[in-house]
């Protein structure tokens, strides 16, 4: 009981959904499995869905009100919890990020999301409004989230962060000359930190280049272990099988060796923002 997460229904609609849950269940004196017995599944999908690691299906959400006699009220919620701009596997993704001790990233096309800047992120959210791809409650759900995630990245120790930009996410005008030129600002202070690494792969890397997609590897803290999260425009995938994280853990040692050092990266980084302004 004394490790219990603490849920924010106001982080997102999963966490709204799965604090419902608990504070239901608590309300009966039931066990997740007591519950888990009466909607046909196991404690650990209920433990799942009650943390925000796992979405509720509309079977999940209908036998939940059947459980507790509330009428179609999980089924409504758990509507606005499938119609979430986050990826699926990106909830769970979060979880292991915020106690990560190592965090290795590999972006392409703009900065990755732990790195921007609230302008920049806001800029990004708002070109996906413009194009119909997400409504603006989604938008504000993303960065909020956004905001949540830089948060835990300064906890005590802090994790070493590992960041590897292909050289387009410097190169793409986002937020106007203003907003771009206060965003590389922040990516040449960010890697200057003692516990992070900031580099450039640059287009002339050609086939050697590692990734084609987004790939983020953390190293676990507690039995250092490693997972791995990529994502396409509309599939988000958390791996945790090392016969597939390994690979791609190896490819990103052989994309850091292939990328610029970071102080050339740094200059690089600094010649783009002279020229935009």
């Amino acid at each position: 009981m004394l490790n219990r997460k603490k849920l924010d229904p106001t982080d997102s609609p999963g966490a709204a959904f799965g604090r419902r849950l608990r504070m239901l269940r608590d309300e009966r004196g039931w066990t997740q499995d007591d519950l888990a017995e009466r909607m046909g599944y196991s404690g650990t999908h209920i433990s799942a869905v009650e943390t925000g690691r796992r979405s509720p299906t509309p079977h999940f959400s209908a036998s939940a009100d059947k459980a507790f006699g509330t009428g179609d009220q999980f089924e409504e919620q758990g509507r606005a919890v499938r119609q979430t701009a986050l990826l699926e596997g990106f909830p769970e993704y979060v979880t292991h990020e915020a106690v990560a001790a190592e965090v290795r990233l590999f972006e392409v096309g703009i900065i990755p999301g732990l790195l921007q800047t609230p302008e920049y992120a806001a800029a990004i959210a708002s070109g996906a409004v413009q194009r119909g791809a997400i409504t603006t409650r989604q938008a504000d759900e993303r960065l909020t989230l956004l905001a949540r995630r830089q948060a835990s990245m300064e906890r005590t120790p802090p994790p070493q962060i590992y960041a590897v930009l292909d050289e387009s996410c410097i190169r793409r005008l986002v937020g106007g000359t203003k907003g771009m030129a206060a965003q590389l600002a922040h990516l040449i202070a960010f890697a200057q930190l003692p516990h992070t690494v900031v580099q450039i792969a640059p287009y002339d890397l050609g086939e050697r280049r590692s990734f084609d997609l987004p790939v983020t590897l953390l190293t676990l803290a507690d039995n250092r272990s490693h997972i791995a999260y990529s994502e396409s425009a509309h599939q988000g995938r958390l791996e945790r099988d090392m016969r597939f994280v390994h690979p791609m853990l190896t490819a990103y040692h052989q994309l850091q060796v292939e990328a610029m050092s970071q102080a050339t990266s740094a200059a690089m980084i600094h010649e783009v923002r002279k020229g935009i302004l």
